[in-house]
């Protein structure tokens, strides 16, 4: 899977794509807290280790799927469970969806995953929203117009010590889990805080509100941090090229932290994602 897009959509249009998705997203939430209370529909199935779809994920991407195809049907679109759907990989406009970020908290009953929905144009991510029905926050993002929580603009810490610094660690099983490890420790040597919350979404969602001063992972897939990056870096944090070499396409590192915190990060975990 590449991704080419390169035609221009207008910022009249992109604003039109983010107020749409703003009332679908919330439905989608409702959609996935019906499946939420009654486990019993969940018919969970394996993709790999630790690694969950359900009856959930599949039912919110094909709702989302559905009507964004029937409002802009030309429009590209790319979700974890049915990949490229709706128009092509070469459309103006791709819709990045992740229908619940955090399965395997979400399979468990545990209140920690969110819904991700980005739109790309050409290699930029112009819109990025992450709703979690759990709370009922909804974070959103438009490139160059800053970042709200439930309408509010955020922004994020300014936290620039490791000894009062607090970061997210993603975890899989697809990197060999000596770097992860070796990310705790060397986070522990230097008294930073860490904890491991089950959705890079969420995690990147929080760094760009402040809750948090960091999120890493070894690896993830765009749809896992596609809307976070937009949030993030639209809240005022350093986050890498996760685009570059075939982030798109094959999934890469993710590094998103406060300004006051980016460099000590980078300096313990960059070499941690080989």
């Amino acid at each position: 899977m590449s991704f080419n897009g390169t035609a221009d959509v207008s910022c009249a249009e992109l604003i039109k794509r983010h107020d749409f998705m703003l009332g679908l997203i919330r439905d989608a939430g409702g959609l996935a807290m019906s499946y939420f209370r009654h486990p019993s529909r969940l018919n969970v199935e394996s993709k790999g280790t630790q690694d969950f779809v359900t009856a959930a994920d599949k039912a919110v991407e094909a709702l989302l799927v559905e009507r964004i195809h029937a409002t802009f049907p030309t429009d590209g679109i790319i979700g974890e469970e049915g990949g490229v759907q709706g128009g092509g990989l070469e459309s103006g406009a791709v819709w990045v969806i992740d229908p619940i970020d955090g399965t395997a908290n979400f399979a468990r009953g545990l209140p920690f995953w969110c819904i991700s929905v980005a739109l790309m144009v050409g290699s930029e991510i112009e819109i990025g929203l992450i709703f979690d029905p759990v709370t009922g926050e909804l974070f959103s993002a438009r490139r160059g117009a800053g970042v709200f929580c439930d309408g509010q603009p955020v922004h994020v810490s300014a936290i620039d010590k490791p000894d009062v610094a607090r970061i997210n660690l993603g975890f899989t099983f697809r990197r060999d889990p000596k770097y992860f490890l070796t990310a705790i420790e060397r986070l522990v040597a230097n008294n930073c805080d860490w904890s491991r919350l089950g959705s890079a979404a969420l995690g990147l969602a929080y760094v760009a509100c402040g809750r948090l001063d960091g999120y890493w992972a070894p690896l993830v897939k765009a749809w896992d941090v596609a809307a976070g990056i937009c949030l993030a870096k639209e809240a005022g944090a350093v986050v890498n090229d996760f685009m570059a070499d075939g982030g798109f396409s094959n999934g890469n590192m993710i590094l998103g932290a406060t300004p006051g915190m980016a460099a000590f990060f980078q300096a313990q975990l960059h070499d941690l994602a080989q």
